[in-house]
C-alpha cells in the first residue's frame, strides 16, 4: 500500500545495508545484469538482454509507472527550479520501485530497461496530492507518497509499474 519515506536509518543499519548493496552488486554482476569492471559503459549486458527481447516471437507486456508531482512547487511562493521538481518524482518513481521490488510487474518492468515508461501528471497543490494519496490507497493501488524532507512536504505520488491495460482506471482516478 501507500507508504510516507520513513526517517534515517541508524550507522549500524547503514553499515548493513551497504554490505547487502555490495552483495546484491555482485550477484547482480554474476549473473550478467550488471557489467564486470572491465566492461565500458553501454556495451554489454543490457544490449545483450535487449537482443534476447527482440528474437522473441511474443511481444511482453506493456508496464507504465504513474507520477503525479505538484505544479504549484514551480510557481511563487515555492518557485522551485526544475531540477528539484525533476529530482521529487525521481525520489518518488525510485522509492515506489524499490517498496515493490518483490511485485512480478515490478521485476519484469526492471528486466526490459529499453522498455521503461512513464507517465508524468500534475496535481495543482499540497491538498490534491494527498486527496490523491487516500484515494489510491482505498482502491488498493499500490504507489508511494514522496515527502521532502526536513521540511515534511508531500511532493510526488509514484505509482508502482501498473500492465498498460490497467492504466485506463489510473485516468479516472488522477
Amino acid at each position: 500500500q501507500g507508504r510516507e519515506f520513513p526517517p534515517s536509518p541508524s550507522k549500524s543499519a547503514n553499515r548493513s545495508q551497504r554490505a547487502l548493496r555490495s552483495h546484491r552488486t555482485k550477484t547482480w554482476r554474476r549473473s550478467g545484469l550488471l557489467p564486470g569492471p572491465g566492461m565500458h559503459r553501454g556495451v554489454g549486458p543490457v544490449f545483450l538482454l535487449g537482443r534476447k527481447m527482440a528474437a522473441s516471437s511474443a511481444e511482453p507486456q506493456i508496464l507504465v509507472q504513474y507520477l503525479v508531482l505538484r505544479k504549484d512547487l514551480s510557481q511563487a511562493p515555492f518557485s522551485w527550479p526544475a531540477g528539484a521538481l525533476v529530482a521529487q518524482a525521481c525520489h518518488a518513481a525510485t522509492a515506489a520501485l524499490h517498496i515493490h521490488r518483490d511485485h512480478p510487474h515490478t521485476a519484469a518492468y526492471l528486466r526490459e530497461l529499453g522498455r521503461m515508461r512513464k507517465v508524468v501528471l500534475e496535481a495543482p497543490d499540497e491538498t490534491t496530492l494527498k486527496l490523491l494519496a487516500e484515494t489510491l490507497q482505498q482502491k488498493n493501488i499500490d504507489y508511494m507518497l514522496w515527502l521532502e524532507q526536513p521540511e515534511n512536504i508531500a511532493t510526488c505520488i509514484a505509482l508502482r509499474p501498473y500492465p498498460k491495460e490497467e492504466v485506463n482506471k489510473f485516468d479516472e482516478i488522477c
